[in-house]
This record gives C-alpha cells, structure tokens and sequence, in this order.
C-alpha cells in the first residue's frame, strides 16, 4: 500500500492597504483546507477521488475577485506531483465534480474561479476536486505537494 498525503494547499493572502483617507478599501480573507488522498494503491482500477476546500470572504468593497491556484512543486499543471524523495506522484486539482476543468491560474489550458460581484461578508467554500490517477506505479511512501492558494481583488 501506498500512503499519498494530501496535495497540502497552502496560502497567500493579497489584502489591499487602506488608504488614510476616502472610501474604505476592498478586503478579502482565503483560508483552505487541504486535500488528502489518503492511501494509494496502486492496483486499484480506478482514480483515487478526494476534496478539499478554498474559503473566501469578502467586503462590499471587493469586486471582480479571482481564485487561482498554483502548480505546486512539479511547476506545471499538467499534471501536477507529489513527491516522496527522488519518486513522483502525479495528481492534479479541479473546479467540477467531473474533474476535468483543472484549476490554476487561466494559463495553459488552466481556469481560474471568479466571482464579479461576490456576497458581502460572507464565508463562500469552493471546493477544489482533486484526483489521482489509477495505475502509477510507485514505491510506499507518503507522497506530498504544496500549492498556493491566490485570492486577486
């Protein structure tokens, strides 16, 4: 059995400075959750599925905000990888349940979450769909990748 460990999203926060004086400035918080696949078996015919989570809140300030997300270690997308020493593990993130819309940062065949009017202080969960996939063969180890989390506005 092979043990893969999330593909730990990490985080970066982008909040706007206040300015001294005029209309308040924009302001948005991102938190997430990590995606932990749990353990790998590399004879198992199909996909190893699991969720995580991107949390954002924002003020009525805040308009036209992007979510992306990076390409972890691997620095591509396509796909991305968790490593154990010198092994490789490869696995990617989503926007859709189906999995088929890989989430980054709009490059490269990548999409990004928007939102042009997002709701006023309010926690918004997005939840970020992550596979890998059936069949790789690699050797027992915990498998790991960390991927920022990026909130624009």
């Amino acid at each position: 059995m092979l043990t893969a460990a999330a593909a730990g999203l990490g985080l970066l926060i982008l909040p706007s400075a206040a300015a001294a004086q005029g209309p308040p400035a924009p302001m948005c918080t991102i938190s997430v959750v990590g995606v932990a696949f749990g353990t790998y078996n590399p004879f198992t015919p199909t996909p190893t599925d699991s969720t995580g989570s991107v949390v954002f809140n924002c003020n009525n300030f805040a308009k036209n905000i992007r979510v992306t997300l990076g390409p972890g270690q691997s620095g591509t997308f396509f796909s991305r990888a968790m490593q154990s020493g010198p092994q490789s593990l490869g696995y990617n993130l989503f926007l859709d349940a189906a999995r088929t819309i890989v989430w980054g940062n709009g490059t490269g065949g990548t999409s990004d979450y928007t939102d042009n009017n997002p709701p006023n202080d309010t926690d918004v969960v997005l939840t970020v769909y992550g596979r890998v996939p059936a069949g790789i063969d690699v050797g027992v180890g915990t498998y790991t990748d960390t991927v920022v989390a990026t909130i624009e506005f």
